[in-house]
């Protein structure tokens, strides 16, 4: 049974500020978590990897591949959500620029989406789209398959298949360079989801 590396890309200068579509290149200290990274999954047996097609997820992702000697598909669905009028903001200068609706989006998240910004509901039905896609390719081999994207991404696979709390997913996917390890099994969950009932 295949095994996908669910890994969040390294670090950039927009750390701290809303960095959905946003396309920053890795910073200094990025290049060093990238580094590490390859290290922590120098025994990995990694047949393929997926990234998405924002930079800092390409970049983390071709440096993976490059060590295991492997091809790097890019999948622009794997993109982290579109933040809108908020890309590059920190939630400070959110609420100095537009009170009203940050004090509204506190209350009504997720429901309500930021300005101009995708909203949680397209995000998870186009991501939901691409696990299937992944989920469908892996079966055919004998090796793991790394996936390079973003928190969100990871936070929707840990609590749509892992069970996990927002805040344990937030937990676990805090960190630049983390790593969700999933295993697709035929559980009725995880059927449903992937025959699209979930959304």
């Amino acid at each position: 049974m295949s095994e996908i590396l669910l890994i969040r890309h390294a670090q950039t200068d927009m750390a701290g500020t809303f960095c959905g579509s946003s396309d920053p290149e890795l910073n200094a200290r990025g290049w060093i978590q990238v580094r590490e990274l390859v290290e922590r999954l120098r025994s990995e047996n990694i047949g393929t990897v997926y990234t998405s097609d924002l930079r800092r997820a390409f970049s983390t992702a071709s440096a993976i591949a490059v060590a295991h000697g492997v091809e790097c598909h890019v999948r622009p669905l794997l993109r982290e959500i579109d933040f809108g009028c908020w890309e590059g903001l920190a939630w400070k200068e959110i609420e100095q620029q537009d009170p009203i609706y940050a004090h509204r989006w506190m209350k009504e998240y997720p429901h309500l989406p930021s300005p101009e910004g995708e909203s949680l509901d397209c995000f998870e039905a186009r991501v939901l789209k691409e696990i299937r896609l992944l989920w469908e390719e892996a079966q055919n081999m004998d090796q793991s398959v790394a996936v390079v994207s973003h928190a969100g991404v990871l936070r929707f696979v840990l609590s749509s298949f892992h069970e996990c709390t927002d805040e344990e997913a937030w937990e676990q996917t805090r960190p630049y360079c983390s790593i969700v390890r999933h295993t697709f099994q035929r559980s009725t969950t995880f059927s449903k989801a992937l025959e699209g009932d979930k959304l």
